[in-house]
């Protein structure tokens, strides 16, 4: 571990699987990568109360549980579910394709070590998406099915996707200035101009619109 992150707070999240082995190996392992687990959580009604207690940092979901699933668990959170990394042992299109629209930043397998995990966790914390490699495939295609269906992508400029697609990759306006060769005034002015035509208030709620299409990717 680096001294910056050693410095750096515990992340907090709560855990939701419906198998209670499962949430007390993560626990454990968890705690080795400095993530504090303050809540758990086996099924849908139990997941929504753990969080609007808890308030974590990073909620870790299951993707299915009883009582309806993790579309059912961010549908019932709505604008107070935190960031959101689903951790399923399915990686079928219907599962991946579901919970990515229902409002998870993330998806990633079981058979995962508890390390990329913790690395996945970090990342969604920090607002940037993360995915396991195997499920390319089902993202490719919601962006393929999304893209050109979206009325609200096609609202935006050329330029404000370009600017779309590197914030949501988690990089500072001054490194989104530098990539596109533009100042950072500029910069800020496109994000609110993408702000308003999502109808969305954060940099964050703009990433995870973009997540959600695969307009993150390109």
């Amino acid at each position: 571990m680096d001294r910056a992150r050693a410095m750096e707070p515990p992340l907090r999240v709560v855990i939701v699987d419906d198998h209670e082995v499962v949430r007390a190996g993560l626990r454990a392992e968890l705690q080795k990568h400095r993530i504090d687990v303050v809540g758990e959580a086996g099924d849908v009604t139990t997941a929504v109360a753990e969080v609007n207690r808890a308030h974590p940092d990073v909620l870790v979901l299951d993707v299915r549980l009883p009582g309806g699933g993790a579309a059912a668990v961010l549908t019932a959170l709505g604008d107070r579910a935190p960031p959101t990394l689903a951790v399923s042992a399915s990686d079928e299109r219907d599962d991946v394709i579901l919970t990515i629209r229902a409002g998870a930043d993330g998806y990633m397998l079981k058979t995962a070590a508890v390390a990329a995990i913790a690395n996945g966790i970090r990342e969604i914390g920090a607002g940037r998406p993360f995915f396991s490699a195997e499920l390319a495939g089902h993202l490719l295609e919601v962006d393929r099915g999304d893209a050109v269906q979206d009325p609200t992508w096609e609202a935006l400029t050329a330029r404000e996707r370009e600017v779309l697609r590197v914030l949501a990759r988690g990089h500072p306006y001054k490194r989104i200035a530098d990539d596109l060769g533009v100042g950072v005034k500029t910069v800020e002015t496109h994000v609110r101009n993408i702000l308003r035509k999502l109808q969305v208030t954060t940099r964050h709620e703009a990433t995870r619109w973009a997540a959600e299409r695969g307009f993150d990717q390109g």
